[in-house]
């Protein structure tokens, strides 16, 4: 199992790209840091892309490299694979976000075919993997586990952790579902997994306390977030990536003004 830090931006520990078996990928991360995977890649021929949810940050390369790799297939699941087909409204959200600073962030969108997708419901068992549905963070997001090492790749639905640092629930909008992510990281869960992959960052082999601690976490960000508003939510968080070592890379991960948004999207839902 390679980490592969894509260095997005120049900057180390923010995307990780895992390589469960060589030519196997999980989520490449975005566009402008395609030369950074190659890097790491040291030239392996990719032959699968499996994408645990289509947000740039972690899908958004998907398209130049099924150009650069013809023979590779990208696994995705169904909610999301009309927008790697045709990412116009994927692009068109994104850039009423981020504005001007969209090419920089997360560079060239590209289609891929359709013909070169294995579309995913959950559920599946594929040469080695297991796929299971799991929404929280996304409403399109699916977690993989990699039998042969008893690895759950996970995306970003059990959460951001950085070396040291704290164990965040990443909750951007317009997707957050707190009781689909507990039910998500039960299914996680019951792969009884040995280690546990997050695109933010890394691999971590205490699956079963980590599981515990996100679920805690969930329900202590929905209180924050009632309590504190938009500004003081963001505000503690920042005080919580001040404590760790790799601060920077939380704070390019998951950028703090982001987090309240989808939570407080949430509750007014609810």
């Amino acid at each position: 199992m390679r980490e592969l830090d894509v260095a997005h931006l120049g900057h180390p520990r923010v995307v990780c790209c895992h390589e469960p078996e060589p030519g196997v990928i999980v989520d490449p991360g975005p566009s402008s840091a395609l030369n950074g995977l190659l890097d790491a890649l040291g030239g392996v021929e990719v032959r699968r892309i499996l994408l645990t949810h289509i947000h740039l940050d972690h899908a958004g390369a998907t398209g130049l490299l099924a150009q650069r790799f013809p023979g590779a297939e990208v696994w995705v699941h169904e909610r999301g694979a009309p927008h790697v087909v045709d990412p116009s409204k994927l692009v068109a959200s994104a850039t009423r976000l981020y504005g001007d600073d969209m090419d920089r962030l997360w560079g060239a969108i590209v289609p891929v075919p359709a013909e070169r997708l294995r579309v995913l419901s959950g559920g599946e068992s594929i040469e080695g993997y297991r796929v299971e549905y799991t929404p929280g963070h996304a409403s399109h997001h699916v977690a993989y586990l990699h039998e042969a090492t008893g690895t759950a790749l996970c995306g970003d639905v059990a959460g951001v952790r950085i070396g040291d640092g704290p164990l965040i629930a990443p909750t951007p909008p317009p997707d957050i579902d707190i009781e689909a992510w507990h039910t998500s990281l039960d299914r996680i869960a019951a792969w009884r997994p040995e280690r546990l992959a997050l695109t933010h960052w890394g691999t971590f082999d205490d699956a079963e306390e980590h599981l515990d601690r996100l679920h805690a976490e969930l329900d202590e960000s929905v209180r924050l977030a009632e309590a504190l508003g938009a500004e003081g939510y963001g505000a503690r968080m920042a005080e919580r990536f001040a404590t760790a070592t790799d601060e920077a890379s939380y704070t390019r991960a998951s950028p703090p003004p982001t987090l309240h948004p989808g939570l407080d999207r949430y509750l007014r839902k609810r």
